[in-house]
């Protein structure tokens, strides 16, 4: 393995987060209980740090480092920069919760850096080896995440489901990439993808390859038939780690699934198109019916993530470079709603009480009418009603399906879709038809209302204007593939 300097460059983002870890480490055990805001405002800076690296080095050009296991291109540097983002907005949604129910602890921050740290890694690599180093980073810090609060049993419960199913889903992509490592002789995945174009190994070995990966990568998606853990995981993890969890990681899965799917074996798309076709379906069948029946909101949205999931899966197995984008687009766009549920979930609750039933829900416009609209403004987003930004998310992705000759496809995700819009317009109906069970004031932070407002709004105003971030996701996958 050949090294020099210039290598350090495209790396200095990842370089300069650990380097701002171990600090962050060192000075959060001088700490005591009541100086933790210092690690909070550490946290924040580390990221603005990362984000600013990130934009200073901007590549049209795909540029490979480290004999090519890592790849700054078009695609990385915006999903980084969406990456940053929503890990912030994350931070800022939960300072509140952590505080009132003795949380606050720098175990927290430096955890979700770890995490954040796993996820740029999965975003940039172009080596079997380095997508699963940055996927057991990622996996390995979120384990430790939902079982933060120790007192829980329901939080240790979810960790240990967690932890049991992912060392199994991470076997499975490991097993699948050895068979793809003996039929072509490389790990590297553009090495992969020229061992395919010419023909290089045997059929019956890359197919088998192919569906433990499809099966790994399904389940760090939550699809269905991988998906058991995501309700128990989003239920019993604390509020904070849940929105974490919804939101960031979609970013780095959606990246990681390009990378090999895309990138490395795009030529036996025809395979794993099938299998996607199938898990697509799965996902937005099991995820928008079951949701109808959940009374719990944090297991509402978890089956309401399954069926997102499967609407994501359709870009990509489109096959085509609108759908990559489209997918791409989807996936930001269901970042940032999905920060915004749980960031509501965080806002109507207070010490001692969990705002996680629907029920809790009742009446929110005559406590808090802005609450309620801006609740409104996510759940109909998530819906696909125009004018906000998830209509137009889900019209992109149906375009490609349409467009792959898939028609059928497409009016069966419509059907679900339109399944899906019974839950998330119930929970309208409750906010603004329904008398109120709760009479306590809503109590948050001014700068998580601000960041909130801000958030809910920006799902309005991507709406009304989708142009700039599609034309965004298109350009950068256009530049990467």
């Amino acid at each position: 393995m050949t090294f020099n300097m210039t290598d350090l460059i495209p790396l200095l983002p990842e370089i300069f987060l650990l380097a701002m870890l171990s600090f962050i480490l060192i000075v959060d055990v001088m700490l005591k209980d009541e100086q933790r805001f210092i690690t909070y405002v550490l946290s924040l800076i580390t990221l603005a740090g990362c984000a600013w690296l990130t934009f200073k080095g901007l590549n049209t050009e795909p540029v490979y480092v480290m004999s090519s296991m890592f790849v700054d291109d078009a695609m990385a540097d915006v999903l980084k920069l969406a990456l940053y983002l929503a890990v912030a907005i994350m931070m800022v949604y939960s300072r509140s919760y952590l505080q009132l129910r003795g949380l606050y602890k720098g175990e927290y921050y430096v955890l979700t850096l770890f995490a954040t740290l796993g996820m740029m890694v999965m975003i940039s690599a172009s080596h079997f080896l380095t997508l699963y180093l940055g996927l057991e980073l990622l996996s390995l810090s979120l384990y430790a995440m939902v079982a933060l609060n120790r007192d829980s049993p329901v939080a240790t419960e979810a960790a240990m489901k967690y932890f049991v199913l992912g060392a199994i889903a991470s076997g499975m992509l490991l097993y699948g990439m050895s068979m793809i490592y003996g039929s072509t002789g490389s790990l590297l995945l553009s090495d992969v993808s020229v061992a395919l174009q010419e023909g290089i190994g045997q059929k019956i070995p890359l197919v088998f390859g192919v569906v433990f990966i499809v099966a790994g990568l399904a389940f760090k998606l939550g699809a269905v038939p991988f998906h058991m853990w995501v309700p128990d995981v989003y239920q019993g993890a604390p509020t904070p780690v849940t929105l974490f969890i919804s939101s960031a990681p979609k970013l780095a899965a959606f990246a990681f699934t390009i990378r090999l799917l895309v990138q490395g074996l795009e030529v036996l798309h025809t395979d794993w198109r099938d299998m996607l076709i199938l898990l697509s379906v799965l996902s937005m069948a099991l995820g928008n019916i079951t949701a109808i029946a959940q009374t719990n909101l944090k297991r509402m949205l978890a089956y309401s993530t399954i069926s997102h999931m499967g609407f994501l899966l359709l870009g990509i197995l489109a096959g085509s470079q609108n759908g990559y984008s489209a997918s791409m687009f989807y996936s930001v766009v269901y970042a940032l709603m999905s920060l915004g549920g749980f960031g509501m979930i965080l806002l109507l609750s207070r010490q001692g009480f969990e705002s996680e039933e629907l029920d809790d829900l009742k009446g929110l416009n005559q406590r808090s009418p802005w609450a309620a609209f801006l609740m409104l403004l996510l759940m109909f987003s998530m819906a696909g009603i125009p004018p906000t930004v998830g209509f137009y998310a889900k019209l992109s992705v149906l375009q490609a399906v349409v467009e792959a000759d898939l028609i059928w496809l497409a009016v069966v995700a419509v059907l679900f879709s339109l399944i899906g819009a019974y839950y998330y317009l119930r929970i309208v109906k409750l906010m603004y038809f329904d008398e109120p069970i709760q009479s306590a004031p809503i109590q948050a932070s001014s700068d998580m209302r601000l960041a909130l407002s801000v958030n809910g709004l920006a799902i309005l105003v991507l709406g009304i204007l989708p142009g700039p971030l599609m034309n965004i996701c298109a350009i950068a996958i256009q530049a990467s593939l």
